[in-house]
């Protein structure tokens, strides 16, 4: 297993939310996006799995954004992901 891999296994991990529509949506950008994004855009990833899933769900329904300008650019993307 390479460490890419293992590094992959260890955010599923810490994707997982105990909601499985934030799960999924988490999931939904490492699937998509993670094996293409850049070191900065995987360190805007690491710092939302930091923030608390109440805020992280008010953010993915747009009822509210993050103050933080690459972590609403993170949270817009990972919704305009399709389904």
């Amino acid at each position: 297993m390479s460490d890419e891999d293992a590094e992959l296994r260890r955010l599923r991990w810490r994707s997982r939310r105990g909601m499985r529509e934030l799960d999924q949506l988490l999931n939904r950008w490492l699937d998509r996006r993670y094996a293409q994004a850049s070191d900065a855009e995987r360190g805007v990833f690491l710092r939302l799995l930091d923030c608390e899933d109440d805020r992280l769900w008010k953010w993915f329904l747009g009822h509210e954004r993050p103050a933080d300008a690459a972590l609403d650019a993170l949270v817009q993307s990972i919704r305009a992901l399709p389904v």
